[in-house]
């Protein structure tokens, strides 16, 4: 199942990364670079919705498609931090919460997939609301202009990162204390 479409989706969405990351670096006014980023960032993260709905429908699921999926959201949104970053739009310190919280759980779904135990840190409805908080809030961090009705996109994304932080601290929270029993049966 490597090759399924939406395994293919899944890879596009890790190759579209340098093209989010590249707008930044073409000659053209920062406001047109903004709304060109945002809509890349918009587009890419449908695809997240669109290959587990193939998978689905297609009855294309597979354990690689399992694997890939998050990798690429990860990758996806560390990218996106480490731009937002680098053009002052978002806290260093939230984005090393961000960051450092995907790298823990990844790690602690390895280790806990190594000792048979994945189920204690399967995907919970904290960890959707805080990947739904995070794409929205890159989306307005990324575009940083004025929508009609007079809507700064800055303070919403910020305000929404900030919500997205405080889930992103909460998930992990809920997957290391349902992962602490098969931890510590391991560890006798």
């Amino acid at each position: 199942m490597f090759l399924t479409l939406p395994t293919l989706l899944t890879w596009a969405r890790i190759l579209a990364i340098p093209l989010i990351v590249g707008v930044y670096y073409l000659p053209m006014p920062m406001a047109e670079m903004n709304v060109l980023a945002s809509v890349l960032f918009i587009v890419v993260a449908l695809t997240d919705w669109a290959d587990g709905w193939l998978a689905r429908r297609l009855n294309q699921t597979s354990a690689f498609g399992a694997f890939l999926d998050p990798v690429a959201d990860k990758f996806l949104v560390c990218a996106s931090l480490l731009v937002l970053l680098q053009l002052t739009r978002v806290n260093a310190l939230v984005a090393l919460i961000i960051i450092g919280r995907e790298i823990a759980i990844s790690a602690l779904r390895e280790w806990m997939a190594q000792i048979g135990a994945s189920r204690s840190v399967a995907v919970h409805m904290l960890g959707k609301l805080k990947t739904a908080s995070q794409m929205i809030a890159i989306v307005l961090l990324l575009y940083d202009g004025v929508l009609p009705g007079g809507i700064h996109t800055r303070d919403w994304g910020t305000w929404l990162i900030y919500v997205a932080c405080g889930l992103t601290i909460w998930s992990m929270a809920y997957y290391l204390q349902k992962s602490l029993p098969d931890i510590r049966a391991k560890a006798r």
